[in-house]
């Protein structure tokens, strides 16, 4: 068999580094270290020290026997999570909404109440609808009063009614409107289709609420209302010539009864 140039050159090598270790004599030392190095002895194993039992019984200072632990179950204990408002749901399939007259009545007079608040602080009017006050409870602002006059991040805001009751909504200013805590104010207040709420922005995250009914009978446009009456009273001059120009009655003009026959 041929061997390759790569087997012969490596049998070379090994030739050569035979030579080489016999001339210094590699073979000889490292057989004698082998002799002469001791084989390691195995440490003797510690003996084990038995151990003992710990009492597990509590280290008192009394001599007196130890009283039962109390028992809590008689007790009746108070939750720690404060309870949450729970609200009757309404009847979404029997809603009412509010007509056209009646809507924009109301309309008019938040605005005549709007006009009579102080005007260096902002405020708007927001007709309610049924998605305010039934179902979902979302509250949209008007985009332009919140970029405006808002914050530009979520926060809490307070809302104040007319009998200076408080209540905590949370501002979402992404989607420019009050989520949480609005389903509480609406329902509180029974808000209904139809109502107009006046938000007069206080301070920077306070509100003042003022409600104008839809269903109020004294703020109904077909009942009575706060608006005066304007009465034009005739001049007596031209009543009495009123009463001068009216014909008398004839006689003719008069039905006659006819007997029976």
């Amino acid at each position: 068999m041929v061997e390759s140039k790569y087997e012969q050159i490596r049998l070379k090598r090994v030739e050569e580094n035979k030579k080489r270790m016999i001339e210094l004599n590699l073979n000889k030392l490292s057989h004698s270290l082998r002799v002469s190095s001791p084989s390691p002895k195995p440490s003797p194993a510690k003996a084990r020290t038995p151990r003992t039992p710990v009492d597990s019984s509590e280290v008192r200072r009394s001599s007196r026997a130890k009283n039962p632990p109390p028992s809590y179950k008689e007790f009746g204990l108070e939750p720690l999570e404060r309870p949450r408002r729970s609200y009757q749901r309404r009847d979404l399939l029997n809603r009412v909404y509010a007509s056209d007259d009646a809507r924009v009545y109301a309309i008019d007079r938040a605005e005549a109440l709007q006009s009579s608040l102080e005007p260096e602080f902002p405020s708007f009017i927001k007709p309610m609808l049924q998605s305010h006050v039934t179902g979902g409870f979302w509250l949209g602002l008007p985009r332009s009063f919140c970029h405006t006059h808002l914050p530009k991040y979520d926060e809490m805001i307070t809302l104040v009614d007319e009998n200076e009751d408080e209540a905590v909504t949370k501002y979402l200013a992404d989607k420019n409107g009050l989520s949480g805590g609005w389903r509480g104010f609406a329902i509180d207040h029974q808000l209904v289709d139809g109502d107009a709420v006046v938000f007069h922005l206080i301070n920077p995250t306070t509100f003042k609420v003022y409600i104008i009914r839809v269903n109020d009978e004294s703020n109904n446009g077909l009942g009575g209302s706060n608006e005066k009456e304007l009465v034009i009273k005739p001049n007596k001059n031209q009543e009495e010539k009123n009463v001068s120009e009216v014909p008398p009655l004839s006689n003719s003009g008069k039905r006659k009864r006819r007997g029976r026959k």
